[in-house]
């Protein structure tokens, strides 16, 4: 139980900026960079690589509301003493440097183990934002929601070592987790579908 409740407050950090990034891709600010990370362009079987979906305003968002989250939550620890319940924390000093670092690594991360999971959908003539049917669309519901925790759960085994089984562990929490912030995001009308 220990180790659940660590893997929730190691990366609690990552879900706020998730959430924060969702509000920010709808807003107006720097709408200028709601331009797809593929620039429009197609792939060599004349699909579009990752789709409109992958914006720059979306990977700028991210990675720079995991750094300030990060840091906040690294000084918010040190306050109330929760650094051994951290596992970016139980081999590293909590300092404002580590945590702008574990942040940048975590938005990175975050953005670029997404971007298999839109080639993929992409090359399956599956929309942006949609999914499919039957036991596909299952496995989309799981890939959409696992392939960014892929990514975040990597960073924290650079930081702590943990075995292949702990990882996947983690990575099958933080998509449950993932698919339950969807429903209430949904809920809240921040998102267009609920999976």
């Amino acid at each position: 139980m220990k180790y659940i409740l660590m893997m929730y407050i190691t990366l609690l950090p990552t879900i706020v900026a998730g959430i924060i990034n969702m509000i920010f891709c709808k807003s107006s600010i720097l709408r200028k960079m709601q331009k797809p990370i593929d620039g429009n362009k197609n792939f060599i079987d004349g699909k579009r690589i990752f789709g409109d979906n992958k914006t720059w305003k979306g990977l700028l968002g991210y990675v720079a509301f995991n750094i300030i989250a990060s840091i906040l939550w690294g000084l918010l620890c040190n306050l109330v003493n929760l650094n051994s319940y951290d596992f970016f924390y139980v081999y590293y000093e909590n300092t404002i440097i580590f945590n702008l670092l574990i942040g940048l690594l975590l938005g990175v991360s975050y953005s670029i183990f997404e971007l298999p999971n839109s080639f993929l959908k992409r090359r399956l003539d599956i929309e942006p934002g949609k999914t499919t049917t039957g036991l596909k669309k299952v496995f989309f519901i799981f890939l959409d929601q696992a392939d960014s925790v892929f990514g975040c759960c990597l960073v924290v085994a650079v930081f702590y070592k943990m075995s292949f089984g702990f990882y996947l562990l983690y990575v099958l929490i933080g998509a449950v987790t993932h698919i339950v912030f969807n429903i209430l995001l949904y809920c809240m009308k921040l998102r267009k579908n609920m999976f």
